[in-house]
């Protein structure tokens, strides 16, 4: 079972893999499949 993460506005769970893209650059990107909220450049340990 993959951990899993709540949107903060819709408050949905989704499992992690459906939700964040990793890029290239090391930003990570937020995407809530339900309501499409979107947060980008979410900082990480590796960046």
């Amino acid at each position: 079972m993959l951990p899993t993460v709540k949107c903060p506005k819709c408050l949905t769970e989704t499992e992690i893999s459906s939700v964040l893209t990793a890029q290239s650059n090391q930003n990570v990107i937020y995407t809530c499949i339900h309501c499409q909220y979107e947060v980008k450049d979410i900082h990480t340990s590796k960046g």
